[in-house]
Formats: structure tokens, C-alpha cells, sequence
């Protein structure tokens, strides 16, 4: 069958993998976040700039 797929018996070998894609996706929402908050805040200059 598909011997490349492992899926361990024991469910607390996902653990860490739960554990480090929590990190990482609030990483990436904090990440987004501060993004947007700057884009906006660039935004704003450059209209009292050019209007």
C-alpha cells in the first residue's frame, strides 16, 4: 500500500507536532497582524502627504 505515510499508534508522538504548529500559527497571525497595522499606518502618511 503507501508504506511513505506513517501514522504512529501511540497518539502522543503528535504532540510535538501540535505543539510546534501552534507556535508557528501564532507566529504567522501575530506576524500578519503588525503588518497591517504598519501598512496602515504608511497609508496614512502618504495621504496627508499627497492630498
Amino acid at each position: 500500500m503507501m508504506e511513505f505515510l506513517y501514522f504512529p499508534d501511540d497518539k502522543s508522538a503528535y504532540i510535538p507536532a501540535i505543539i510546534s504548529l501552534f507556535f508557528f500559527v501564532t507566529a504567522a497571525v501575530t506576524a500578519m497582524y503588525f503588518l497591517v497595522k504598519h501598512s496602515k499606518k504608511e497609508e496614512k502618511k502618504w495621504e496627508d502627504k499627497y492630498k
